[in-house]
């Protein structure tokens, strides 16, 4: 029992250094790319209101003005009025990017905008990375006996034999999988998404426990959503398991 009780004082150590990792990561990131989005920002409003004033657009002026939105739009500032209002480097869009560095997912939506963010990511990850894969694994450790060997041991003394009780088991493992990994986000994701399909949740799920990562779906990019950042932080639990 003693030896027990130590190893899930462990793993709550390894956790709760985990969420103090990414809080530290999603600081040091908002604190170095925030400047930088909003010089980008000013930039582009400012380039904005010079081809608004322009009585004659030339082609070097369009080209100019598309060039430097493209760009832009690239680390995902945008230049349209509803999308100006939302950063992506506030504290929880910071955590939020830290979550996918660590745990390989990488949308590609945001990307540092600085050097020094690009090199910071580089030493985060080189430590983030295996240090999420010692936390899954301690965390798989300690639920296999309540998920696996308890509920076995469990059909096998209610009468099932070796062989049916593990296909008993796989399949209500797996059903329970497949409702709190895929079909009870994907709902959420179709009703907070507007623009997402129950599908599309779906497939976000997959994409993201897989760790693909597309890029094509990210959730809390929609302009003036309401309570964005506790959204966030949860869709970081989803990805992180």
């Amino acid at each position: 029992m003693h030896f027990v009780g130590r190893s899930w004082l462990l793993l709550t150590g390894f956790i709760l250094f985990y969420v103090i990792y990414l809080l530290f990561g999603a600081l040091v990131f908002s604190s170095i790319e925030r400047p930088m989005e909003d010089r980008m920002r000013t930039e582009l409003e400012v380039l904005k209101q010079e081809f608004l004033n322009l009585s004659c657009v030339s082609d070097a002026a369009l080209e100019r003005f598309l060039l430097k939105v493209l760009a832009a739009n690239k680390y995902g500032v945008s230049v349209l009025r509803n999308a100006s209002t939302t950063s992506n480097w506030d504290l929880a869009s910071s955590m939020f990017f830290a979550n996918t560095l660590v745990t390989t997912v990488g949308y590609g939506h945001t990307t540092p905008l600085s050097d020094t963010g690009k090199a910071f990511s580089i030493l985060y990850a080189l430590i983030g990375v295996p240090f999420t894969m010692l936390v899954l694994t301690a965390c798989v450790q300690r639920i296999m006996f309540p998920l696996v060997l308890a509920p076995v041991g469990l059909l096998q003394r209610s009468g099932l034999e070796p062989r049916p009780a593990t296909i008993v088991h796989f399949l209500l493992l797996l059903i329970l999988v497949v409702m709190c990994f895929f079909v009870a986000p994907a709902a959420v994701f179709s009703a907070v998404e507007l623009s997402w399909s129950f599908l599309d949740g779906i497939y976000f799920c997959f994409i993201s426990l897989c760790t693909i990562g597309l890029g094509d779906f990210v959730p809390g990019t929609q302009p003036n959503q309401q309570y964005r950042s506790l959204y966030q932080v949860a869709v970081m639990g989803e990805c992180s398991c």
